[in-house]
């Protein structure tokens, strides 16, 4: 389908029922819909908005767009969890239905305030002669889950930045509330992180650009946000057109982060002397990742698994993209770790205890007949070679493999060349990481119909993807020229939510 800008921004009453209805049992019957993530229930699904803890429960809105596979007429969509695990929509929370959101309710974020939870986006709204104009702005959500928007913006384009000024975190520290926004700078076209401070969420001081790091970010950053893990600050954001030479990077936009030694947000420092900025998901898909601090201090994220600009096998289908698991951040010797979430246990049915077993044919071992939707936690011993097959068919002619070494030049090489549909492949097919030598290799692996996500050495490195298999009987294996591979681990699989 052409999307026109006229289809694109149609408003949603314009929309029949019957189109959606029809989109959703589309979506919903899609051999590669996911069956324990988040996912739209008709259309497109973009960044995480709102992360955040209210009411006894935690809440979480994405960007939805539910008339198409097509980045149109933005509003949030709203759900909520008991345990990060298993989640509810309750469907259309903030609409696109004012002056100042026109065009869009736009990302943002959302902190409790006492018996509402305050949320702040940005609004997009184009003039006659399509030139955008971005508010930030304010709304409340009751313990009902009614949202009543501010009539005003709370914080509109400064002189400095263009129009790409969006996607605004509120959080609080010390006596004041601050805020930081993505921005391009106005005189250098450079991505900056504009940053304000408020008492009482009604003045906002301008403290001008975040500064942390001396290199230029690009041309633009979308999705910042400010976390503390173990009262270190961790600054999460998305850089585009970032130059490789400053960090290597493979898909078309990254997820980087920085962990800092001490911020100093009423001088607009983040302070760090040994880290450098790093790939934050070294997959394939994860971007715009939304991070909070719960009540207890624990740092949460979760990530739109899409990537701007991409087109999915799923289009076709009129739907396309999901969230990935919600991750619980900490840190061990100054490394920065990203671990599932206990309540994903819960998930799982009767497990299998995974032991080496003969070649069988070839140079095969079967693990096991996997199916769609499973975990697997897997230990390769040391000085080991090999390939891991994922979502194999019977010859493994096609599967999504995880070639691994564990001697002295050890690395894990993740492949989806010969995964089925092939899809952005301008950014290449491959994802490769760096071990520490001659140690063991520990796995833990979900799958989810068309989702892959990879968490190495307990959450030292995560890879997260997407891949579209053909339909048929599934196998995970392993393949080496060296005889039997020596593993240990573990196969559930996993229940829908």
């Amino acid at each position: 389908m052409e999307w026109t800008r006229e289809m694109r921004y149609r408003p949603y009453a314009d929309w029949s029922a019957e189109t959606l209805l029809k989109l959703q049992a589309q979506a919903s019957n899609s051999p590669y819909q996911m069956g324990y993530h988040i996912r739209p229930t008709s259309g497109l699904l973009n960044d995480p908005n709102g992360f955040s803890y209210f009411n006894g429960q935690w809440h979480v809105f994405y960007q939805s767009f539910p008339f198409g596979a097509a980045h149109g007429l933005k509003s949030w969509m709203h759900l909520v969890s008991d345990d990060l695990v298993h989640w509810k929509e309750l469907g259309l929370a903030v609409a696109p239905d004012t002056k100042y959101d026109s065009h869009g309710a736009y990302s943002g974020s959302a902190i409790a305030l006492d018996e509402q939870l305050f949320l702040m986006y940005t609004g997009n709204h184009r003039d006659q002669n399509w030139i955008r104009h971005p508010f930030q702005l304010g709304a409340y959500m009751d313990q009902n889950g009614e949202v009543t928007k501010l009539a005003e913006p709370l914080i509109t384009q400064p002189e400095y930045a263009t129009d790409h000024f969006r996607d605004p975190q509120i959080f609080k520290h010390g006596e004041y509330y601050y805020i930081i926004i993505g921005a391009q700078d106005k005189a250098t076209k450079s991505g900056k992180i504009a940053l304000f401070r408020s008492k009482g969420l009604k003045e906002f001081t301008d403290l001008g650009y975040l500064d942390f790091t001396a290199d230029t970010m690009g041309y633009m950053i979308e999705c910042p946000n400010l976390v503390f893990v173990d009262e270190q600050p961790l600054l999460i954001f998305c850089p585009q057109g970032l130059d490789k030479d400053i960090v290597a990077y493979e898909n078309i936009y990254p997820n980087m982060y920085l962990l800092g030694d001490k911020v100093r947000l009423d001088q607009a420092k983040f302070e760090t002397s040994t880290q450098q900025i790093k790939n934050l998901d070294d997959g394939f898909d994860v971007y715009a990742t939304q991070a909070f601090n719960a009540p207890d201090g624990k740092a949460y994220a979760i990530s739109w698994v899409g990537l701007p600009d991409v087109s999915y096998p799923t289009d076709q289908e009129n739907w396309a993209n999901c969230l990935s698991q919600v991750k619980e951040l900490s840190l061990k010797d100054g490394k920065l770790l990203q671990r599932p979430v206990n309540s994903m246990a819960e998930l799982r049915k009767k497990g299998t205890i995974l032991t080496p077993s003969e070649i069988v044919s070839g140079s095969q071992q079967l693990i096991a007949e996997s199916g769609e939707q499973y975990e697997l936690k897997l230990t390769l011993d040391t000085d080991q070679n090999g390939t891991l097959h994922l979502a194999g068919n019977d010859d493994l002619s096609q599967s999504l493999t995880l070639d691994f070494s564990t001697g002295q030049d050890a690395q894990l090489t993740v492949s989806r060349a010969h995964a089925g549909q092939q899809f952005a492949t301008k950014f290449g097919t491959t994802r490769k990481i760096d071990l520490p030598a001659h140690q063991t290799l520990e796995l833990e692996i979900f799958i989810d119909h068309s989702l892959c996500e990879i968490f190495i050495n307990g959450g030292e490195h995560v890879m997260t993807l997407r891949f579209f298999a053909d339909q048929g009987p599934k196998q995970i294996a392993l393949t080496s020229e060296n005889g039997p591979v020596n593993y240990r681990g573990t196969f559930w699989k996993l229940k829908s939510i």
